[in-house]
């Protein structure tokens, strides 16, 4: 608003009020006198412009942001750490609750024994690194006669620090809609905040009058595991007979569940550029399709039903380095678009070139 508002320029309204009888050169003791006050009042106007962008919600910064927020109750969501699937051999040697492992520079500490040979642990760092590692574990604790230790599974991704940006859409959103005594926009800010849950789609009376039915992703937007469904029912509505002994309003049934995963496979015809072919590019191509899916997968719980487009996936393939030209492409061995169910996701298969 005041960038216009430069140092010259205001030395130049000072200077205009002078009488022009008097010597107002650079260097003259009027010029030398008002020149620094001119500076000060260019830094005052730069200051204004800062507490004006740090005042509105649309501008500030996130320090200013989560000030803003916390008038309306929004807080931002903190990190959270990984729940992982451990496995371990021979199944006779127990590990201890509590012992730790590592992997790369991770390091995993036993919560909870499920079965002989299977455990539960959780990293001890938080956030969304330890959601691409699985594979063998070294253990930081000495156990006689333990072989191997490897985390199979991810159960409950980590989440980084919410963004400046999420937060920000969550105010605006507060505005939108007001989450209230368990209606759609409550069961969504509830469950959403659970560590690990990245969407939420609540569907009302699904099985009758009372009931509720919460359909969840991870927060990598991929179907939840049973660990977390569990998580989410647990804190919700544990005990299923509408007593209100959770999250979930006194009269409500809750059921949570997750959504179905689709298989996309992708044929097409793709003419390269000379030096370029499908196995060289094939990474990167299929890189692209992967990143269209997920896109639909984190706006899935704002649709009815998603749709995969093959506009997109051949818009997506154009622009890749290479690709002349796209045709002839179908998905599931069809040329029509594929119009996926309320509670199905899609996910990657293959890509294959005629």
């Amino acid at each position: 608003m005041y960038e216009s508002i430069t140092f010259e320029d205001i030395l130049q309204r000072m200077l205009n009020r002078v009488p022009d009888t008097m010597d107002k050169r650079e260097g003259s003791i009027i010029y030398d006198a008002i020149a620094p006050a001119a500076v000060e009042l260019q830094n005052m106007y730069i200051e204004f412009d800062t507490i004006l962008n740090e005042t509105f919600a649309d501008t500030a910064h996130r320090s200013y942001l989560v000030r803003r927020a916390a008038e309306r109750g929004i807080t931002p969501q903190e990190a959270s750490a990984a729940t992982v699937k451990v496995m371990s051999t021979p199944t006779s040697v127990d590990i201890p609750i509590g012992n730790r492992f590592s992997l790369n520079n991770l390091n995993y500490r036993i919560t909870s024994k499920e079965a002989d040979g299977e455990y539960h642990a959780v990293c001890e760092s938080t956030g969304v690194q330890a959601n691409a590692y699985v594979g063998n574990l070294i253990p930081i604790d000495y156990i006689d006669g333990l072989e191997t230790v490897a985390i199979t599974e991810i159960l409950i991704p980590g989440e980084d620090e919410e963004s400046a940006e999420s937060l920000r859409a969550r105010y605006f959103n507060s505005f939108d809609t007001q989450a209230y005594g368990g209606n759609k926009a409550d069961y969504i800010e509830r469950v959403n905040a659970i560590p690990g849950v990245g969407s939420t789609k609540v569907t009302p009376v699904w099985d009758g009058p009372g009931t509720v039915k919460l359909t969840i992703l991870n927060s990598d937007f991929d179907h939840a595991s049973s660990v977390l469904i569990d998580t989410v029912q647990e804190i919700i509505d544990p005990t299923q007979d509408a007593s209100g002994s959770g999250v979930a309003p006194i009269g409500h049934v809750v059921t949570v569940d997750t959504a179905s995963d689709v298989t996309i496979n992708v044929h097409t015809n793709i003419t390269f550029q000379e030096g370029y072919s499908f196995t060289g590019q094939k990474t990167v191509i299929e890189d692209a399709i992967k990143r269209y899916l997920l896109e639909i997968r984190e706006n899935w719980a704002n649709e009815d039903n998603s749709v995969v487009r093959i506009s997109q996936i051949e818009t997506r393939l154009l622009n890749i380095t290479g690709i002349v030209d796209v045709r002839d492409t179908t998905i599931n061995g069809s040329a029509e678009n594929l119009t996926l169910g309320t509670y199905e996701v899609p996910v990657f298969g293959e890509v294959t070139n005629a």
